[in-house]
């Protein structure tokens, strides 16, 4: 048995009225530095630049993840197969699932090359705060999460609840971000869906009476991200942000900047280590601000101009490759810039979403439909309009970012 609290823990939340907390290793885990860290860190990035009310940080999604892992655990058909220890597990996962992102969430992945999942599972495995409060609460805790978070396959049923098509990440953050952005795409009937989940065999199924909300789902993940997630503006805004760490890294490679004298040591110290957990803990929205502010009065020309644009939303206009721009035009904007300025202003960007993605059989992205008779179908085989979804809800967005002198 895990130590529970005395008294329910409570947070307000505007989608869900409360988060709820019984067990005491979580309230823990809750108020460990690495986890309170993604209270600086917006959920967004640079969406927040075309929806401005979207200010919500990876902390609120995170505990709304948390939460729908105890709607879960409340509501699912079948979900009492898991042990006291597997339903520990499924929460905390629940609640840890972005602990690894860095500044301005997946703009940093680039600089990092190494995903947020992976440095997530090194924060809970390495010498910080959570993996102290994990081992004193269980030794086999710290590995057991890491090993979902990088879906090694030893509690398939959690990782289909953590991260597939279905789970309790996207169900929380789909409508989460429609309330924050105030868009209308994003609103999903997730208490339906969860009741028509279904658990035989530590494999989720979903009944046939459910298809109708998840055709919705799916229908509302793919309008939220190509009118919110991709939107050109917002990705304008990540180019620019990218192209200030590409500056960056090639100013100190090159030895033009001395990292004694740039207080950027911890943003350094992880772009050459990873591993460096101490230096990642440092890493923030807060932090990279403050060297952007900084760097806008730098005596680097370039440097100086990215951030000035970033600090003042000078965004970079934008090219639709789906409208077949003149090749020419393209060429004569990129002949405006200097070949050392060429990389930085203008850039090449293309996103990609499979609305719905048919895997083979047993794996966790297919989504299974029960049927009265207790034989099952994938999904696209049971539904017409998944069906079509296969080749229609696959789409791939090319931009051309580039500057423009004010």
């Amino acid at each position: 048995m895990f130590e529970k609290l005395l008294r329910t823990k409570v947070f307000r939340d505007p989608l869900y009225g409360y988060i709820t907390v019984d067990y005491k290793v979580i309230s823990d885990l809750i108020d460990t530095k690495e986890f309170q860290r993604l209270r600086r860190i917006r959920q967004l990035s640079g969406v927040s630049m075309v929806f401005q009310t979207a200010e919500h940080s990876r902390f609120t999604h995170s505990l709304g993840a948390y939460q729908m892992a105890n709607f879960v655990l409340n509501n699912v058909d079948g979900i009492e197969c898991l042990t006291e220890y597997e339903r520990l597990l499924f929460l905390i996962t629940a609640l840890f699932h972005d602990i690894g992102h860095g500044p301005y969430s997946h703009a940093f992945e680039t600089i990092l090359s190494v995903s947020h999942e992976e440095m997530g599972a090194r924060i809970i495995t390495g010498n910080t705060e959570v993996n102290k409060v994990l081992v004193k609460e269980n030794p086999s805790l710290p590995n057991d999460i890491a090993s979902i978070i990088r879906h090694e396959g030893k509690f398939s049923l959690i990782e289909s609840l953590i991260s597939s098509q279905l789970d309790v990440d996207r169900m929380d953050y789909l409508s989460r971000d429609a309330y924050f952005t105030g868009a209308a795409y994003g609103h999903i009937d997730y208490y339906r869906i969860l009741r028509s989940m279904k658990i035989i065999n530590n494999r989720l199924y979903v009944r046939a009476s459910g298809v109708h909300s998840i055709e919705s789902y799916l229908m509302s993940r793919y309008h939220m991200y190509f009118q919110v997630y991709y939107h050109p503006q917002a990705r304008s805004y990540e180019c620019i942000l990218d192209s200030i760490y590409k500056r960056i890294k090639f100013l100190i490679d090159t030895n033009k900047f001395s990292v004694s004298n740039l207080n950027i040591k911890e943003f350094v110290n992880v772009i050459n280590n990873p591993n460096d957990l101490d230096s990642y803990y440092e890493l923030d929205d807060a932090y990279v601000n403050a060297f952007i502010k900084k760097f806008a009065k730098t005596t680097d020309k370039i440097l100086r101009t990215l951030c000035n644009a970033f600090i003042k939303r000078h965004l970079f206009e934008c090219i639709e490759m789906q409208n077949d721009p003149d090749p020419k035009m393209i060429e004569e904007i990129k002949h405006k810039y200097s070949q050392e300025e060429l990389p930085y202003y203008f850039t090449y960007s293309k996103v990609s979403l499979d609305t719905y993605n048919h895997s083979s059989k047993g794996d966790i992205n297919d989504i299974k439909v029960l049927l009265p008779d207790g034989k099952s179908k994938s999904l696209d085989q049971y539904s017409p309009i998944i069906k079509d979804l296969r080749t229609s809800g696959s789409k791939t967005v090319e931009r051309y970012y580039y500057f423009i002198e004010d």
